[in-house]
């Protein structure tokens, strides 16, 4: 993969259609002390309105478990696909290459 431009926080701003646009979620979402909508996309230059999108899509093809409780998002599990480590490498890579491993 070649390299990614980054947004002001760092975040590597990857294609439209791209599945690392749904781990940055993820991770900002781990990452983040209070996680909206406004916030993640904020953090990750994506737009607010497919946030919840992204949201839905990590919970139905990834397994995982994101809760939304009173506009905040919360893991309440990564599910059986993903890793937190090498899904928060996302936030700070844009070489990001999975451990097949």
């Amino acid at each position: 993969m070649s390299s990614l431009s980054k947004n002001q926080n760092g975040v590597p701003q990857y294609p439209k259609g791209h599945s690392g646009r749904m781990l940055v979620v993820l991770a900002s979402i781990a990452k983040l002390e209070h996680a909206s909508a406004v916030t993640v996309a904020a953090y990750t230059g994506l737009s607010q309105g497919n946030i919840d999108t992204y949201v839905l899509r990590l919970n139905e093809e990834f397994g995982t478990q994101i809760l939304k409780e009173g506009g905040r998002y919360r893991i309440e599990s990564w599910g059986p696909v993903l890793k937190k480590k090498g899904v928060m490498q996302t936030l700070v890579s844009s070489e990001f290459v999975p451990d097949i491993g």
